[in-house]
């Protein structure tokens, strides 16, 4: 798959640098010809300079043969135009990273398939950390409404050797929790657990629920602080 980034900026050249480990072929546009320079031989995508908001450049760079556009550049207003073009010339995904919460609406009505708040993954990430310092991680889901949480087990957690099915039944579980998720050891791939699956102290767990049962899970494992 061909995807196109408008912007050789730091979260550019990542995602360039990531997406091309994963084995999918990579450009960047950018009008600094430091950063195409940067691009093509420190990384090893193809870099086209030029505005990333210029049809011609666009067509040069491959914008018909696109399989996913990544818009990125420093500003909404650009980053919209890129995703007005990238609609025009038929790319069937096109994720955009945006600043403003105001450009939200737009960039629906322009055609953009993901919206990604730079902002807003940030700041809820800072809140996270400074509410739940126990979480290894959080994502939100739904506008806030679905929570998905990575823990360590305590070792000395008394659900340690039970299964997910007797978990299950503990009055003291979260209603409407599920854990999606299992990693008996660092070393180990997450696996997709069943009722069967036996907890160890120290594994890992993704677990899915609402917002308001966050802390009654840490409580149940014991996680919270007095």
């Amino acid at each position: 798959m061909y995807v196109l980034i408008g912007g050789a900026g730091m979260m550019g050249l990542e995602l360039a640098k990531a997406l091309l480990h994963m084995g999918y072929t990579v450009a960047v546009v950018d009008a600094d010809a430091l950063a195409c320079d940067y691009a093509r031989e420190k990384i090893g995508v193809m870099a086209f300079e030029g505005s990333a908001v210029n049809t011609t450049t666009l067509l040069e760079a491959g914008i018909r043969k696109a399989n996913i556009v990544i818009a990125c550049l420093r500003e909404d207003a650009l980053n919209l135009a890129l995703v007005t073009l990238s609609k025009h010339y038929q790319v069937p995904q096109i994720v955009v990273r945006m600043r403003d919460r105001d450009f939200a609406e737009p960039y629906q009505l322009a055609g953009a398939t993901h919206i990604i708040s730079t902002t807003e993954l940030s700041i809820n990430r800072v809140v996270n950390a400074i509410e739940y310092p126990q979480v290894d991680a959080m994502m939100h889901f739904e506008q806030g409404q679905i929570e998905v949480i990575k823990l360590t087990i305590p070792q000395e957690c008394y659900i340690v050797g039970r299964s997910l099915a007797e978990i299950a039944k503990d009055p003291h579980f979260p209603v409407g929790t599920l854990i999606i998720g299992y990693q008996a050891h660092p070393h180990e791939d997450l696996v997709i657990p069943n009722g069967s699956t036996l907890l160890e102290g120290g594994s890992t767990i993704l677990a899915v629920t609402k917002p308001e049962l966050v802390r009654q899970m840490l409580d149940f494992l014991g996680l919270c602080s007095a």
